[in-house]
């Protein structure tokens, strides 16, 4: 399913989030009411979790088909600090694996009164796929999509950004490393577009540089001196090696010398530039540990921001199926 089709298939007759399967399609004032609210549910590390009783009495099952540990437990606690009973379940635990079909496992689940469903597959198209199909009060969340979209992980990043930021039109951002696989260099240019960003940037070797087509607007570097040069944001990208072919991968220590982002190509960014990373970090290959633990790094600002934006889409998701359910009664 493309694009444009997930963006259609989420929405309801009356316009509102059904479902969330991608960004594209959603409008500034969409994406920064979600921002509004994850930044209400924000608490310090070493504060008290922020929680209330929003999902209280509702089921959400985290389908998860590739691994995942930021996500995956982000989702789990969004929806369990919302109130909501939560069922994970794993590809080694799935029948999936003795080949049941996703919607057959989709239907079992909604047999068990499981009111929304959570996914990270690697097929690409399979949340709007599923999302045409479920029962009208089940809602479907994209975690995680191919290579194409990972629309929390882009909300987050424009949370993070614009707490330390403030106005997208003054910046400069760049997105780094492996694009062509990066589900989340999509959905965070998705984020950063539509909030209205000064001036985006993508730099990647040019075999990992996705075709013209993509990313429309966008400024392209081959030359990561170039493209980090005067920049406010940096969001440095993980080598997606369960994506490449073998001829794809490249070298670790080459890599790390012609993109890695260093301390020394740090001194060419703006001195109050931001550092990102959607993690699993690969250090001293697309990030040298200096700079991901240094005065830059946003790294753990954002995973703390991940619980956060998971639960202002659980809290809008279910708010809007609750007014869906009043309309028709």
């Amino acid at each position: 399913m493309s694009i444009d089709a997930s963006a259609t298939v989420q929405k309801d007759a009356t316009g509102h989030l059904r479902h969330l399967i991608t960004l594209e399609g959603l409008s500034r004032e969409e994406i920064t009411a979600l921002l509004d609210l994850a930044q209400f549910y924000v608490r310090e590390p070493g504060d008290l979790a922020a929680r209330d009783q929003s999902l209280a009495g509702h089921t959400v099952a985290n389908l998860f088909f590739e691994p995942s540990t930021r996500t995956r437990v982000s989702f789990e606690l969004a929806a369990r600090r919302l109130g909501a009973e939560v069922v994970n379940l794993d590809m080694q635990s799935s029948s999936r694996v003795k080949g049941e079909t996703v919607l057959d496992t989709i239907y079992t689940l909604q047999a068990m009164q499981a009111d929304i469903l959570v996914m990270r597959d690697a097929e690409p198209g399979l949340p709007a796929y599923v999302a045409r199909f479920v029962a009208p009060h089940v809602c479907v969340l994209n975690a995680g999509e191919a290579h194409l979209s990972h629309p929390t992980q882009g909300l987050l990043d424009a949370l993070t950004v614009r707490q330390l930021k403030g106005d997208f039109g003054a910046l400069r951002i760049l997105i780094a490393g492996d694009i062509s696989h990066s589900r989340v260099a999509r959905s965070a240019w998705q984020a950063f577009k539509t909030l209205g960003a000064g001036e985006l940037r993508m730099a990647a070797p040019r075999e990992l540089m996705p075709p013209p087509e993509e990313f429309p607007g966008v400024l392209r570097f081959d030359d990561i001196d170039q493209a980090i040069t005067g920049v406010d944001v940096i969001m440095t990208l993980r080598i997606q090696r369960e994506r490449m072919s073998a001829t794809d991968i490249p070298d670790e220590a080459s890599y790390h010398h012609s993109f890695g982002i260093t301390m020394e190509r740090m001194g060419r960014a703006n001195p109050d530039a931001i550092v990102m990373h959607p993690g699993p970090m690969n250090r001293n290959v697309e990030i040298a540990s200096e700079v991901a633990d240094g005065p830059w790094s946003v790294i753990q600002r954002q995973v703390t921001n991940g619980v956060a934006v998971r639960m202002a889409v659980l809290a809008t998701i279910l708010r809007n199926a609750q007014a869906r359910h009043s309309l028709a009664s």
